[in-house]
């Protein structure tokens, strides 16, 4: 009798339990499914401004660029105009859920670190005609940022995201074994039937019937939270986002290597600093520009 009344709770529960995993677990499909979205923004951004740097400049023209100079002066410019400049002089539209959600998925911590890593990698390539392993380099940087791969910081975001999308299976398997013991359940009261009270064996036959129908329930339930799994993880795919974000980041980095004349790494150049004024950094990236401008055209009118 004990084994009957356990089998019975299980099955009374096992819905209520599979719909308190699929919610957990669409819980955390969106965590990460944002955690890899917001880190394709900055993606995003930065290829917006290498392809605005590549559009102003004019194909043949050499003028002794390093790829490491031009990568670190792009990835500051993205970092602080993208963060700083929009939080201290709120040139952009006051978003306070943008805001939330840079401190909930470390998207400012996240993109510091691959600011420092990208430039702590390209700095030793060797310079050559041939486009060197930047995808490699890429996707290293991202497989190893502690705020990208781990959902608040703490979660590993791999195992978290393999366990999810294996849950519309577990779903259904979860549905047919409260079936079967519910099934087993009731085969066993089968056998305390007489035959001859018609009486009896009607109530029993009957009891019989429900328990399988109410069994068959936990079955149901599997396939609609197998489907629903199913349909959240499409709609919430953090591998469409990725494999967009390394590639924009990748072909963005080609393109300053296509543009670059070597990888000279210079003698008194200043690390990257995210917590440095942005407003001075820029002011400051502007007017070595507009110096650098000044400079070729006193050459030019001399020449």
């Amino acid at each position: 009798m004990n084994k009957k009344i356990a089998a019975e709770y299980f099955i009374l529960i096992l819905p209520y339990a599979m719909a308190a995993v699929f919610v957990a677990g669409l819980f955390f499909r969106a965590m990460i499914y944002y955690t890899v979205r917001r880190h394709e923004w900055f993606a995003k951004e930065f290829e917006k401004r290498v392809n605005r740097f590549i559009e102003s400049e004019i194909p043949g023209k050499v003028n002794d660029v390093s790829f490491y100079v031009l990568a670190k002066k792009t990835l500051e410019r993205t970092y602080y105009e993208v963060f700083e400049i929009r939080d201290r002089m709120k040139r952009r539209r006051p978003d306070a859920v943008m805001a939330a959600s840079d401190r909930v998925f470390l998207v400012r911590q996240g993109c510091a670190w691959l600011v420092k890593d990208i430039l702590k990698q390209v700095k030793f390539l060797k310079w050559s005609e041939n486009n060197p392993k930047l995808l490699n380099i890429t996707k290293a940087t991202f497989q190893h940022n502690p705020c990208f791969n781990r959902v608040f910081g703490i979660l590993p975001m791999t195992g978290l995201n393999d366990l999810i999308s294996i849950l519309p299976g577990l779903f259904v398997v979860a549905g047919i074994l409260g079936t079967f013991i519910g099934i087993a359940g009731g085969l066993s009261e089968l056998g305390t039937m007489n035959l001859q009270d018609m009486e009896n064996t009607k109530n029993v036959m009957d009891r019989f019937l429900h328990e399988i129908s109410y069994a068959m329930g936990t079955s149901i339930a599997g396939i609609i939270f197998s489907l629903l799994a199913h349909i959240t993880n499409v709609i919430f795919s953090p591998e469409r986002s990725y494999v967009s974000m390394i590639d924009r980041f990748e072909s963005a980095l080609d393109l300053l290597w296509y543009r670059s004349d070597n990888n000279k790494y210079p003698e008194h150049e200043r690390p990257f600093d995210e917590h440095r004024d942005a407003v001075e950094a820029l002011a400051e990236d502007a007017l070595n520009k507009e110096i650098g401008k000044a400079t070729t055209a006193a050459v030019a009118r001399g020449a």
